[in-house]
């Protein structure tokens, strides 16, 4: 096998492992079990960014969600006590709903990449260099706001799962 099909064989496989686990994130009943695989689904994710030689992405994506937003995200299971009680409703009763918003994406998503141009690339691509320097001068100066943002929107998720586990406590 060549270089080339070693690559689409991975990317294949990561791309099943992403379906996989995505579907598991939204079909499990147990909600710690979901951000494992979400966990796993990230990973995977961070695997395709390395396949496209982007590997400051796939850094920043371990880094970042699986670093930090998943782990945030089992603190605050681990924080809340009565996750598994029968009180609480694990049931969706919009499925009707939601399956239509869903086939209406797809549909809409299928659409638009069969009107994209794009898929008729170089081969001859050259990467620009420095793009990390470019990357980070991005971040800091023209996206430094919603940068911001959203590490402010992380600390209170956690200040506020923090605040759900001590009322349930009491």
């Amino acid at each position: 096998m060549t270089e080339s099909a070693d690559i689409g064989i991975v990317f294949w496989v990561l791309s099943f492992v992403i379906l996989v686990s995505a579907f598991m994130v939204v079909s499990l009943k147990n909600i710690f079990h979901c951000a494992l695989f979400l966990i796993m689904c990230l990973f995977s994710v961070a695997g395709i960014f390395v396949l496209l030689d982007a590997e400051f992405l796939a850094a920043a994506q371990v880094l970042i969600y699986v670093g930090a937003v998943a782990i945030l995200m089992i603190f605050a299971i681990m924080l809340t006590s009565n996750l598994a009680s029968r009180k609480i409703r694990q049931v969706n009763e919009n499925v009707s709903v939601g399956v239509f918003v869903s086939v209406l994406f797809a549909l809409a998503s299928i659409i638009l990449i069969a009107q994209t141009h794009i898929w008729h690339y170089k081969t001859d691509f050259t990467p620009v260099e420095n793009s990390i320097v470019i990357l980070g001068k991005y971040l800091m100066i023209q996206y430094v706001l919603p940068f911001e943002v959203v590490s402010i929107l992380l600390l209170a998720s956690l200040i506020g799962a923090i605040v759900l586990a001590r009322k349930e406590r009491s």
